[in-house]
């Protein structure tokens, strides 16, 4: 768990972010949690797997070859971005991270959420 406490770490320091979450898509489980978003990041990691499984099956549905990068829900005063891990080592995973809209450069959080995501192993 250390690993991914780093991560969680990796993930608050990107400017504006107040929570983080590395999330099963299949149980919905939060395997590390850090920050203070305002609300609880379990639930919120529970729900944002419905999300993906839901986005996956439209996907399979649709006969796309293709996969998810990742999602983005904006908030009034939130930015709420979920990149799916696809390297070997973290498939089944995602990152959720939680960015105040005021504070947060989205195009850069964005950049350095994919540079962190590229080195999550569990």
């Amino acid at each position: 768990m250390a690993q991914l406490d780093n991560v969680i770490a990796d993930l608050l320091a990107i400017d504006g972010a107040t929570g983080a979450a590395i999330v099963d898509i299949d149980s919905g489980m939060a395997l590390a949690t850090g920050g203070n978003p305002g609300f609880d990041l379990n639930v919120a990691a529970a729900g944002n797997s419905n999300v993906v499984r839901a986005k996956l099956r439209t996907i399979s549905d649709l006969e796309l070859k293709d996969e998810i990068e990742d999602v983005l829900i904006t908030l009034q005063g939130q930015y709420h971005l979920i990149n799916v891990l696809r390297g070997q080592g973290n498939a089944g995973l995602f990152i959720y991270l939680v960015l105040n809209r005021t504070t947060a450069n989205l195009a850069l959080a964005r950049h350095k959420l994919r540079s962190v995501a590229a080195g999550v192993a569990v």
